[in-house]
């Protein structure tokens, strides 16, 4: 239950925001998903509006509070109300929702002595109903919702249901490695306590979901022994999070096989997804998040670790709350980490899971690597064509949030100077800008990630990829030269005159003019084996008005003749340079310069 209290705490500034006609409320919700422009967040990270919360309300050093901003790999300060404050800066960037890391009460600080780290990112969560006391309180959640929704902009929500914090030990001890024990050498049925006696005969776990089977599971100490250390017992919120009985238990996921469903995520207490109890107690927990906050969309966090019988039944009854709720177009989209050009490793999920979409993984590797130069242009035309296999066929392609690098794997302008160390910053820039340009009109739903915007490289994944806007104490943020910029994390970074940032805001102006760009087919028009050219034509879904995109990977000029729809018979340059007239009917010559783009308009 969302605490009823925490609604009336808060800076006074953000509980006096005004709050969103209901005429605005209306138009942002009658947006289909495909029509957004998504900026990804970590509140911990974006902007410090509130001091007073750094340390989450805790006394004592960082190992109490899980405050160091001069540490990586703890709190720096960020916070709901640094987000309402900077609403101004994503809205110029032309972005219509707002994606944040999870905002729930998470455990402050774990991890093996001399190896700890904060939970800043959100996902050690203890607490599903409450706002981290780092972040603000569920007031301040309320208002700014309130407020991105008075400026047009949607709310995304990232949540979790494969784990909660690392708080359950295993009897058997640390030496033992916490190994994945499976199903078969200790099924649910046949081992139990430490000295190996059955127990619960008759049960056969995931093969039989029902309430009364599981009800049948008495003693969780099938594999290991769950030992909840002492004053931990009632730290989970709600309540039924703190039994045992409702985890695997298992040991760690060795990421292979069936212990990426049963097996702890990097020693993360693994929930029991296939309880009816958990599928109904999660059904609750993000119900009251859209009932009381009205917010656009989940993103769910490690969605592949879960059962997909767990999803076919969480996700319709989440669909059915937004709509109760007034929100037609709930948007729900999975992480499925497949780091390789394979639409169909990622679509599975659409249809035996029943997410509606996923995080397009596909996209970004082919992105990263046609741009970075290691590859040709190939993959898009498998990437495009593999767009049938969605649940929903090619039109769920336009739901697929679309990216370039991100707070797991690592930023775009890494990947691009790992594949070119020796190429100059302005050449850094254009590369850059050219994979930006193909987030912006290709098809799926961009994603940028903070900081990206402003030239933010990072020095690999994780922890690296997740630098501070504000002004960073951390020394290997502040030595990183950021691409199109002489700033460096040392500094603010909030530069609207960013060429990143004003390229990102000219092409999302665009993309919202044209309808083709968010919610037009694609036919491929041009690939290439080597790095050079993309070309893809694009249709009006009203009007079948085509639009042309072309893009250059080499760092030559290039110019081609490819072909269009006979209906097309002159054009408007609408980015770079497009020719007016043909030079024969069917068939556009365009030119481009080194990592150019065109966006050509036929036309009505």
């Amino acid at each position: 239950m969302i605490r009823r209290a925490d609604r009336f705490w808060g800076p006074l500034a953000l509980l006096l925001a005004p709050l969103p006609a209901a005429a605005q409320v209306e138009e942002v919700r009658a947006r289909p998903a495909s029509d957004e422009i998504v900026y990804f967040v970590l509140p911990d990270r974006f902007e410090n509006g509130d001091a007073r919360n750094d340390r989450g309300g805790l006394e004592g050093d960082r190992l109490a509070t899980g405050y160091d901003p001069a540490a990586r790999g703890f709190y720096h300060g960020g916070d709901l109300a640094g987000l309402t404050k900077r609403l101004d800066y994503i809205e110029g960037l032309g972005a219509t929702a707002i994606w944040f890391a999870p905002i729930f009460r998470n455990k402050p600080v774990q991890g093996p002595k001399g190896d700890e780290s904060a939970g800043y990112h959100g996902y050690w969560v203890t607490d599903f109903t409450r706002v981290d006391p780092h972040f603000g309180t569920n007031a301040e959640f309320k208002a700014f919702v309130d407020a991105a929704h008075a400026r047009g902009m949607k709310v995304y929500m990232d949540i979790i249901t494969n784990h909660t914090a690392d708080v359950i030990r295993y009897a058997e001890g640390e030496g033992a490695g916490y190994k994945y024990r499976s199903l078969a050498d200790y099924p649910f049925s046949r081992r139990g306590g430490v000295d190996g006696a059955p127990i619960n005969p008759g049960f056969s776990g995931d093969h039989d979901p029902s309430a009364e089977n599981w009800a049948k599971l008495t003693d969780p100490r099938f594999a290991y022994t769950p030992v909840v250390p002492k004053g931990d017992e009632r730290v989970k919120v709600p309540a039924w999070l703190n039994d045992p009985i409702y985890y695997h238990n298992r040991g760690n996921s060795d990421w292979v096989g069936e212990s990426a469903l049963y097996g702890d995520f990097a020693g993360l207490d693994d929930l029991a997804t296939e309880h009816p109890s958990v599928v109904e107690g999660f059904i609750d927990i993000y119900g009251r998040w859209i009932d009381e906050f009205g917010i656009d969309g989940f993103r769910i966090d490690t969605a592949k670790h879960v059962n997909p019988e767990f999803w076919r039944a969480f996700v319709p009854a989440m669909q059915a709350r937004a709509k109760a709720r007034g929100i037609p177009h709930f948007h729900i989209f999975g992480e499925v980490y497949i780091d390789a050009v394979d639409p169909g490793g990622l679509a599975w999920h659409t249809h035996a899971a029943g997410l509606p979409s996923v995080l397009d993984f596909a996209f970004a590797r082919a992105t990263i690597d046609a741009v970075s130069g290691t590859k040709g242009t190939a993959d898009f035309a498998r990437l495009f064509d593999g767009d049938l296999l969605y649940k929903g066929g090619a039109a769920a392609a336009f739901e697929l949030p679309t990216f370039l690098g991100n707070h797991d794997m690592g930023r775009f302008a890494m990947f691009v100077k790992q594949a070119n160390p020796a190429a100059s910053e302005e050449e850094l820039l254009q590369r850059v800008m050219l994979g930006h340009a193909m987030l912006l009109t290709l098809r799926g739903v961009p994603v940028i990630y903070y900081g990206d915007e402003q030239g933010f490289v990072s020095d690999g994944g994780d922890q690296l990829a997740r630098e501070d806007m504000f002004p960073s104490k951390v020394a290997v943020y502040n030595d990183n030269d950021l691409i199109g910029s002489e700033a460096t994390t040392a500094s603010a970074n909030f530069d609207t005159g960013h060429p990143l940032y004003r390229q990102i805001a000219a092409l999302s102006a665009i993309r919202r003019k044209v309808p083709a760009l968010s919610r037009g087919t694609t036919k491929v028009r041009a690939v290439s084996e080597e790095p050079g050219l993309l070309a893809v034509s694009r249709f009006d879904p009203d009007s079948g008005r085509e639009v042309v995109l072309a893009y250059n990977m080499s760092a030559t000029p290039l110019s081609a003749a490819i072909a269009i729809d006979m209906k097309s018979a002159r054009f408007t340059a609408l980015y770079g340079d497009c020719p007016a007239t043909l030079a024969a009917p069917g068939s556009l010559h365009l030119s481009l310069p080194a990592f150019g783009t065109a966006i050509c308009q036929a036309s009505e």
